[in-house]
């Protein structure tokens, strides 16, 4: 393991750009908001957690010379405060509305980034909680600009319109299971995974119609799941997104989502140690780089992997490009390492991500590209 010198002359050459930021509180969310805003929320448990939208460095605005500027160029837009912590957060299409989520309950919170002359962003409303539910995942589409999907376990899966509160789908299911995650295929068909590794498809034009199980063999005991939807090329079928689901264990299973059943690849990653409590277990695929996925949750790092020579046998690739910046910041108080607790892709430049973890650190980094590799 490097030194944090060594690592910073390593950059050098490492990064075309690479951006360091600290937070003031740490965030277990980085989302996109229009006009290259992002978005990030504290979740502690004390009240008073901060919700800003943060104006990126000129380099994600528009390709500059390298860079590796430590804090300067990030600047708060506008912001409010959550009197509970926020665990996920989803910008409403075509609005300037965001959603919310996180404990004590599965209740959802409406915002509303106020106008122009304002920094301000203000609470306006609620979606009520399940009776005894966890807090929810969330998801939205651009194909349905004023739909929220929601729910902590696939029987409590909605769908609701935002600002009539409406719901629009129920999903039938008597699983209890906890969800890991969610997500809309498209504007007709929801994905849902289980944090066992059971997958779930529904159609929204059967607003009462049953969840389709699907049946995943990758899925032993003892292991937490989450997925990663891939992103549709311009004028391909919905049918042809990707779907990666890892494991706390660093299994990686590919799969095409009209045979889940058949995995289309499968890894063990290059884990330090396995991920007990799995809570920021994250997997994303590249927008702009066909075959390219990042996964993190693990450690202070962030591993991302070329899988275009996969195939159906397990191994252990290399990843493409490890970040380790993370791992030099400072410990917690109980001296444990920073941990990522969570990474996007930018959605243009096809090798630039962004990566925060628990020390509140928050990167921005694009890694020079090696021959053939992820492009």
């Amino acid at each position: 393991m490097e030194t944090e010198d060594e690592w910073l002359v390593l950059s050098l050459r490492l990064y075309e750009d690479l951006h360091t930021f600290e937070l003031q509180a740490p965030t277990r969310l980085l989302e996109w908001a229009p006009g290259n805003r992002v978005c990030v929320a504290g979740y502690g448990q004390a009240g008073g957690n901060e919700i800003l939208r943060l104006l990126p460095p000129p380099s994600l605005q528009a390709k500059e010379t390298q860079s590796l500027f430590p804090e300067r160029d990030l600047k708060v837009e506008c912001g409010g405060f959550s009197n509970r912590p926020v665990y996920s957060l989803k910008c409403v299409p075509d609005t300037s509305l965001l959603v919310t989520s996180g404990p004590p309950d599965s209740s959802l919170q409406l915002w509303k980034v106020s106008a122009e002359d304002s920094d301000v962003i203000k609470p306006v409303s609620a979606i009520p909680a399940e009776k005894g539910q966890s807090w929810a995942r969330i998801a939205t589409t651009a194909g349905r600009a004023q739909w929220v999907l929601h729910g902590s376990t696939p029987d409590s899966v909605h769908i609701t319109e935002v600002e009539s509160r409406k719901n629009v789908y129920v999903a039938a299911s008597r699983s209890s299971e906890e969800l890991s995650g969610l997500a809309f295929l498209d504007c007709n068909t929801l994905l849902l995974c289980c944090a066992k590794g059971q997958l779930y498809l529904g159609d929204v034009r059967q607003p009462q119609g049953p969840l389709e199980a699907v049946s995943v063999p990758w899925a032993p005991g003892g292991e937490r799941w989450c997925m990663g939807a891939g992103h549709i090329a311009p004028g391909s079928a919905p049918s042809s997104q990707p779907i990666a689901c890892l494991s706390s264990r660093g299994h990686l299973t590919l799969t095409d989502v009209r045979k889940t059943s058949e995995p289309l690849a499968s890894a063990k990653c290059s884990i330090p140690s396995p991920s007990c409590g799995a809570e920021f277990l994250c997997v994303s695929w590249a927008p702009a780089l066909e075959g390219c996925l990042a996964i993190s949750g693990f450690d202070g790092t962030v591993h991302v992997y070329d899988t275009r020579s996969w195939d159906s046998s397990a191994r252990t690739p290399q990843p493409t490009f490890v970040h380790k910046g993370h791992v030099f910041g400072e410990q917690a108080s109980n001296g444990d390492p920073p941990l990522v607790t969570a990474h996007t892709w930018h959605p243009q430049k096809p090798r630039t991500l962004l990566s925060a973890a628990s020390d509140g650190s928050l990167h921005i980094w694009d890694w020079v590209q090696p021959g053939g590799m992820c492009g």
